[in-house]
């Protein structure tokens, strides 16, 4: 059984919910943030773009013009490259500030309610709303996803954050528990993406050889072919901006 480390408050209350699903249909709504003290104002920035303007899309430049030093700022705080935080962004919102899931998710980095409530309180950020603080939000609740895998690392570590961030930590939990359990290495991302589908109810002959209550620890899991996907798509994406946007 693999041995973990104590989960911080935050990250016991959101351990199932993950962010929104890349498949989910996005609608919109109209909201308007408001100043507060504790981020960027992308409106006193200096907007100018570094790199091959002509490889971006309208909104991707858009994008990189207003929030580029505010997805900057909160990166190099919490250790990324900023261009891994615009692909995020890229697979979670399509860029619209404004974006809501029909699971109520919502923003630039579709937080789940609860997730952003808990971390605006651990941060004592105000107005949770206006995008930049919708983004400070978001990149430091990907780091904590980040440091719940210490044993993994390079691209492996990245990839179990991402898919904790869209699947939920719980979930990934669970397979890292398979993979151990089949003799694969539960630090490798290979392996926890290859468990991810006997999470589902129809491997519960397996899963009574793991767990005592002979199901999962965090439930039956039928998304792993979305998460799988959302890993990729942002890994691919990431690499991309690598290619078409200097540091």
């Amino acid at each position: 059984m693999i041995q973990r480390i104590p989960l911080i408050v935050l990250l016991a209350l959101v351990m199932l919910s993950g962010c929104t699903p890349s498949s989910e249909s996005i609608a919109r709504r109209t909201a308007t943030g408001t100043a507060e003290g504790g981020y960027i104002d992308p409106a006193t920035q200096p907007r100018s773009l570094s790199g091959n303007e002509d490889t971006l899309d309208a909104p991707e430049r858009h994008m990189v013009l207003r929030y580029g030093p505010a997805i900057k700022q909160y990166a190099s705080q919490y250790g990324f490259d900023w261009r891994l935080i615009l692909a995020v962004v890229k697979q979670e919102s399509r860029f619209d500030a404004h974006a809501e899931s029909h699971r109520g998710a919502t923003g630039f980095m579709q937080l789940m309610p609860v997730t952003q409530r808990e971390v605006a309180d651990d941060l004592d950020v105000q107005d949770e709303s206006h995008p930049a603080v919708n983004i400070r939000i978001g990149v430091y609740y990907l780091r904590k996803l980040y440091g719940m895998f210490n044993g993994a690392s390079g691209s492996d570590r990245l990839k179990l954050a991402l898919a904790s961030y869209n699947g939920g930590l719980g979930r990934i939990y669970d397979a890292q528990e398979i993979a151990a359990y089949l003799g694969d290495n539960p630090e490798k991302w290979q392996a926890v993406k290859d468990a991810l589908p006997l999470l589902s109810k129809r491997y519960a002959s397996l899963h009574s050889h793991i767990w005592p209550d002979e199901r999962p620890r965090y439930g039956w899991f039928g998304g792993s072919k979305e998460t799988v996907a959302y890993v990729d798509s942002v890994m691919s994406k990431y690499e991309e901006y690598k290619h078409d946007i200097n540091e």
